[in-house]
């Protein structure tokens, strides 16, 4: 009986070892790719942890703290940094601010109108030169925007649209990325069934456009609308070469232009390493504020494919 049993047994231990191994193996990847999102997780974190720490130091301890740069020095120091940062050159900083606010919702929502526009047309509608028109599109989504600066200065320059607020706005409204992934979405997420069915009941276009096919295109809308925002506030060249006076300046390069100061040694007995820590830390809450104000809207591909 024991004979029989032994080849049994033997055959139990061997199968036995390939599964501890084949359980082992998926264990290993795990902590893998855990490490590996951990990485990644203190890469994107840590530039944002010192900024929160730098901004709560003195001028005299940012540079010579005994806890060393990762950590809180011996005085908070944030509010008073906060003060400074506001009230600095007649409160400058605020009017950045502002200039900032107004050039990144300005374009971002005009630049989310036209591709929505843009997009639903030519997912929806068949006109002449529809597909050479697409084409372009496509090509000019691999144009890198700073390459276009220098033409756009000369275009406003024409125009006489320099040194405006229009000069940063009106450059910033065109989004061919925007159209594309409008189009893209629209094709498959609003069916051309709901549309059939809206314009037999009698709706017109804009009707069937604004009540079924819009709500159906709101992830799309907000992610067309993130991108636009978020791309326009950290632009930094356009500004740079299109405005010249420090009024209208965005937060981009009046941060800069304080960098150039300080490294002069120009900054009228304030500390300009401390104001550009804290405008820095003060200049990410905006959007912050807008992904965690938009993120609700946020469901993409919940309709895609349904019909009612």
């Amino acid at each position: 009986m024991s004979v029989l049993s032994s080849p049994v047994r033997a055959d139990d231990a061997v199968h036995a070892l390939r599964e501890g191994r084949r359980a082992r193996r998926p264990r290993r990847r795990r902590t893998g790719s855990h490490l590996f999102l951990a990485f990644l997780v203190l890469y994107f974190v840590l530039p944002l942890w010192f900024l929160v720490v730098a901004s709560t130091k003195s001028p005299g301890g940012l540079f010579n703290s005994p806890n060393g740069a990762l950590w809180f020095g011996e005085e908070f120091a944030l509010f008073d940094n906060l003060s400074t940062l506001f009230t600095y050159n007649d409160g400058i900083y605020l009017r950045w601010l502002g200039n900032s606010l107004l050039y990144a919702f300005g374009g971002g929502i005009g630049a989310t109108v036209l591709a929505v526009l843009a997009g639903y047309a030519f997912a929806k509608f068949d006109f002449p030169g529809r597909r050479i028109s697409f084409a372009l599109l496509l090509g000019a989504v691999m144009v890198p925007m700073t390459a276009l600066v220098i033409p756009t200065f000369v275009m406003l320059s024409e125009v006489e649209l320099t040194n405006t607020p229009w000069a940063v706005i009106l450059p910033s409204m065109l989004s061919p990325f925007g159209v594309y992934l409008m189009r893209v979405y629209t094709a498959d997420g609003v069916p051309d069934e709901l549309l059939d069915a809206a314009r037999m009941d009698g709706a017109g276009e804009f009707r069937t456009f604004f009540q079924v096919a819009l709500p159906l295109m709101r992830p799309a809308i907000v992610t067309v609308l993130l991108l636009s925002v978020v791309g326009t506030w950290n632009n930094y060249f356009l500004p740079l070469a299109v405005l010249s006076d420090s009024e209208l300046f965005p937060i981009t390069v009046g941060i800069n232009l304080w960098q150039g100061l300080a490294g002069a040694n120009n900054g009228g007995g304030v500390s300009l390493y401390t104001l550009i820590v804290v405008g820095s830390l003060v200049s990410i809450i905006p959007l912050i504020a807008a992904f965690l104000g938009l993120q609700r809207y946020w469901q993409g591909g919940l309709s895609i494919g349904s019909l009612k």
